[in-house]
């Protein structure tokens, strides 16, 4: 499996400690999961950095949810975070920016870069929501990002398939595809076998039952927004084994039809 890379959505200290338990090799800390990820706290990309000991760790940047155009004041905002995060002892930064247009935001993007220098970089799924993708891998590549995080364009990556079997071929190694969003242990082999990709970004996460007591129905701390403020979702150790494993079970069994023959070509690093 040295061939794969693993990285969990945490979205919680929580949720590091599971994933590092369960055999990821770098987690994702966001906070805002119901927006798409957000920028963490100060005290959990600390707290992270001190319970991740094997396991790496990348910060998204981003102020808010919604759309990928940044102001002003929120590009300021996003250079100071990159800022904390190297200074906190961050392996990576995860970030993207478009146009009005729907292009990537080059001018911004240089800006970013810059701040990060020394760290890994993926661009986001700011991707998936881009006007040209075959464009927009181009220039992300031209900007010296590691990794882009995609579901190739579709609501999860295993609907988006056919664009990550192209953009695979496309990037031919001079950047690495992060095959994200629905990614389980009941479809993660099915998107290595079809896409070649090598990479997976999953949240592992199942729901957990608050430990209140006293439940006041008549509240909801997300305004028009209906959340349960009575469960929150955390990653299992469980969870991100399973996953992990259903792709190593998947490598290990010979192709169907194939039994006396070696594995694929298409599972070799190229």
């Amino acid at each position: 499996m040295k061939d794969y890379q693993f990285e969990v959505c945490a979205n919680s200290v929580e949720s590091c400690i599971a994933a590092q338990a369960g055999g990821a090799d770098r987690v994702e800390l966001c906070a805002g999961i119901p927006e798409g990820g957000t920028t963490p706290s100060y005290g959990d990309i600390l707290i992270a950095r001190e319970v991740l000991q094997q396991t790496k760790l990348h910060i998204i940047v981003r102020p808010r949810g919604g759309d990928f155009l940044y102001s002003s004041t929120e590009q300021r905002i996003m250079l100071k975070d990159i800022e904390n995060a190297r200074r906190l002892g961050a392996d990576g930064v995860v970030f993207g920016c478009l146009t009005a247009e729907g292009d990537v935001d080059l001018p911004l993007m240089e800006q970013l870069m810059k701040a990060s220098q020394g760290m890994s970089v993926t661009f986001h799924r700011a991707f998936d929501v881009c006007r040209n993708p075959r464009k927009a891998i181009e220039d992300i590549i031209a900007l010296g990002c590691n990794r882009i995080l995609t579901s190739g364009q579709q609501s999860t990556a295993e609907q988006g398939i056919p664009l990550l079997e192209e953009l695979q071929q496309q990037a031919a190694g001079r950047i690495i595809l992060l095959a994200g969003c629905g990614v389980n242990e009941t479809n993660i082999a099915h998107i290595a076998r079809e896409t070649g990709i090598r990479e997976f970004h999953f949240s592992a996460r199942e729901n957990i039952e608050s430990s209140m007591l006293y439940h006041n129905s008549n509240v909801s701390m997300g305004g028009t927004v209906h959340i349960d403020e009575y469960t929150h979702t955390i990653t299992t150790t469980e969870r991100v084994r399973q996953t992990i494993g259903a792709l190593k079970t998947s490598l290990l069994a010979p192709p169907h039809g194939e039994e006396d023959k070696d594995s694929p070509t298409k599972y070799k690093q190229g």
